[in-house]
Parts: C-alpha cells; sequence; structure tokens
C-alpha cells in the first residue's frame, strides 16, 4: 500500500456521482408505478446485489498489478470473445449514459441561457459542456475526486433547500397512496428494476478505485459507502417527490413525453414556489455533472487500458478523444428520451455488473483459492447475482416489447 492513501470518503464520492446522475433523474418517473413501497425495495435489492458484484470484481483482481483492468482479467480468465462481448457491453453502458447526461445538459443549460445562442442552441450547449468538464477527467482521477467532492456538497445543499421545500410538504396519505383506486403496485415494480440497476453502476470504476487507494479493503470501504449515499439520496428524493405529486397526477408527466423536464413542471404546479423549483432544477444539473465525470472516468481508464494509450498528455487526449467524442457527435445529432436511454443501459449492463463478476470471481478461485481478499457467499451468491442479471434483462426486453403492464397515471 502507498503512502498517503487518499481518503474513502474522496472514493465514496466518487462512487456516488457516477451512480445519483442516472437515478436522481429516472427512478422518480420509471418508480412511480411501484410507488413508495416497492420502490424502495426495488432500490435496497439492486443496491445490496450491486455492492456485492463490485465487491467480487476487486477480489478478481487481487492477483494481478494495480494497473490491470476490467479488460486485461476478463480476458486472462474468460478469453478473448467473452473479453470482446464485455468491452462491447461496457462502452455502450458507459457510452449511452455519456450520451443521455450530455444531452440533458444540453437542454438544460439551453432553457437557462438559450438566449445567447438563440433558442435552438441545445447542440452547441452540449459542446461547451462537454469540452468544459470532461477536462477534469483528461487531467486526473485526484481532479474527478476533487470535483466530486465539490458537486455532491453543491448536490447535498440544493437537496436540502429544494427537498426541504418538498418535505415540508409530504402528505403520508400522498406518499403511502392510501386512496389508490388503480391496482396493484406489484405489476409495476419489475420494470423499474433495469433503471434501479443502472442507477447503481459503477463497476467500470472497480478498478478505477483499486488503482487510486493501492488496496482492495480500503476501494470496498469506497464501493459501500458510495452506494450507501446514493441509495439515501434515491430514498430521500423519491419520498419528497411522492409525497407531494399524488400518482394520478403522474398522467400529466407521461402525457408530456414521461421525461425530467415533465416531471420538475408538474411539481412546479404542486408546490407553487419559484425557489424550490429552481433549486432542484439546479440540483438536477449537479447530478447530472457528476455522474457524467464519474462515468466519464470510468470509461477514460477503461479504453485507455483497451486501446493502450499511454499516460504521456498525447496519450490522455487521445484517451479523451474515444472516450467523449463519440456521445457528444450523436448528442448532437440524434438527441432521443433521457429514461428509454437509461433502461437499455440497465439492460446491457447486466453483462458486466453481474453475470461477467459472477464469472470471473468463480473462474479466480478456482485458478488462485481464496486466499487473501474474498467475498463470502460461496456460490450461492454468484448464482444469484447471474440470475438477478438474466431477470433484470428479460424484464426490460419485455417491457421494451409492451409485454408487461405500463404504468401511465
Amino acid at each position: 500500500m502507498r503512502k498517503n492513501s487518499p481518503s474513502i470518503i474522496g472514493g465514496a464520492c466518487i462512487i456516488a456521482s457516477v451512480c445519483v446522475g442516472a437515478g436522481m433523474l429516472a427512478i422518480p418517473i420509471k418508480g412511480a408505478g411501484a410507488w413508495t413501497i416497492y420502490s424502495t425495495l426495488a432500490l435496497l435489492i439492486t443496491m445490496t446485489m450491486m455492492t456485492l458484484s463490485g465487491w467480487l470484481l476487486l477480489e478478481t483482481y487481487k492477483k494481478y498489478e494495480l494497473t490491470a483492468s476490467f479488460s486485461t482479467v476478463t480476458k486472462d480468465l474468460l478469453g478473448s470473445k467473452i473479453n470482446f462481448i464485455n468491452n462491447l457491453a461496457v462502452y455502450f453502458v458507459g457510452g449511452i449514459l455519456l450520451y443521455a447526461y450530455t444531452t440533458v445538459a444540453g437542454l438544460t443549460l439551453t432553457d437557462l441561457f438559450g438566449s445567447i445562442f438563440g433558442e435552438n442552441s441545445t447542440g452547441i450547449w452540449s459542446i461547451i459542456f462537454v469540452f468544459i468538464f470532461s477536462s477534469f477527467v483528461w487531467h486526473s482521477t485526484r481532479a474527478v475526486d476533487r470535483i466530486s467532492v465539490l458537486l455532491i456538497l453543491v448536490m447535498i445543499f440544493t437537496f436540502i433547500f429544494g427537498v426541504s421545500g418538498l418535505a415540508s410538504n409530504i402528505d403520508m396519505k400522498i406518499l403511502l397512496d392510501s386512496n389508490n383506486e388503480q391496482g396493484g403496485y406489484t405489476l409495476f415494480a419489475a420494470t423499474m428494476l433495469p433503471v434501479a440497476l443502472t442507477s447503481f453502476g459503477y463497476h467500470h470504476s472497480v478498478a478505477s478505485m483499486r488503482i487510486y487507494y493501492g488496496s482492495e479493503m480500503k476501494a470496498k470501504y469506497a464501493i459501500i459507502g458510495g452506494t450507501s449515499i446514493a441509495l439515501i439520496l434515491y430514498l430521500l428524493w423519491t419520498f419528497s417527490i411522492f409525497g407531494n405529486l399524488p400518482r394520478s397526477e403522474f398522467k400529466q408527466v407521461f402525457e408530456s413525453g414521461g421525461e425530467w423536464q415533465a416531471l420538475v413542471g408538474a411539481l412546479g404546479q404542486m408546490i407553487e414556489s419559484e425557489t424550490v423549483t429552481n433549486t432542484i432544477k439546479a440540483f438536477s444539473m449537479a447530478a447530472v455533472l457528476s455522474s457524467f465525470i464519474g462515468v466519464g472516468l470510468g470509461v477514460f481508464d477503461y479504453l485507455a487500458d483497451f486501446f493502450q494509450f499511454d499516460n504521456t498528455k498525447q496519450g490522455r487526449i487521445k484517451s479523451w478523444a474515444v472516450t467523449f467524442l463519440p456521445p457528444l457527435i450523436l448528442s448532437v445529432l440524434f438527441p432521443f428520451g433521457f429514461v428509454k436511454a437509461i433502461g437499455y443501459a440497465g439492460a446491457v449492463a447486466t453483462i458486466w455488473t453481474c453475470i461477467i463478476p459472477a464469472l470471473l470471481t468463480k473462474k479466480a478461485r478456482e485458478k488462485n483459492g481464496i486466499e487473501g481478499f474474498h467475498i463470502r457467499g460461496g456460490n450461492g451468491l454468484l448464482v444469484a447475482l447471474i440470475l438477478f442479471g438474466i431477470s433484470v434483462a428479460v424484464i426490460h426486453f419485455l417491457d421494451m416489447m409492451s409485454i408487461l403492464p405500463v404504468f401511465k397515471g
């Protein structure tokens, strides 16, 4: 272990920042059918499984050099073909998330400052957003640590002020949907799982955490710290929204496109406070930015290893280009729904957040034994993780084909 190892808090903030951007914006919309109790259960189950799968990756990495990445370890243990599939899945999810965050940031900045470049300036704002804030990732992991802590603090303050305005008006009858006349919640609970899984999808950053600390144990604590922060924020945020906006009022949200802007608009009509509405917008922007930087770091390190780009200024420019330019170009040319993008990401993410970690752990234990850093649970945990991942993927595709019931308010 190296001297002056970074604090656990810094690493936890990086992990939390990777998670929080996606979930804060998508969970209340996709969880409206499941409502409070079942949304809470879905988040708790998903957080537990995703934390354990990240720990299993750490166990898999323990016999490798600190510079070894997800790709390196997967290729060594599972072969080139499986590694190729895994690489595609990792890049697809990371790319689609960066694409979604870039699009939402462009739309938000257009809403705030659009008159500077004209009304149809979303693409310009997306470009400005990417070039400014991806520079932290290009600079160093330490820079991401610092900006992540700052953004988490901004999110906490805007969350407190924004949520306090919502929390002060929480109606327990609305929160628990006591006057429910629209049928059960279990019909809609399953369709929340792909979004919930994406909301805890930090696994491409596990190798970065191990490199950062030089220790599996410290990285383990950073992971549980980060996923716990994310879970607490998700629950507080969800309760505040579900306690103010009746389940039946989500019909207006879905008729308006079922996106984040529609939800903020509906909340604004219910709470009638411009200050709270603007604070919520600031919070959502901080959430998108923090997740953009956190996801960007994981994809940046992953692709740098995959393409064997060195850590010089020129090498980092190449890594920056393959990480941020494709999502930016697609965002400018083909912007589409944020929630839909998160759902697709969740389905594909099951490959490298559930299935591959379990298979890697099985192979690593057969090859290297369980000495040293080890996660308890045996083969039962590995099977449960694989089944969970397969179930989430199947649920998404059934939902996409309109086979599962869809809540429309």
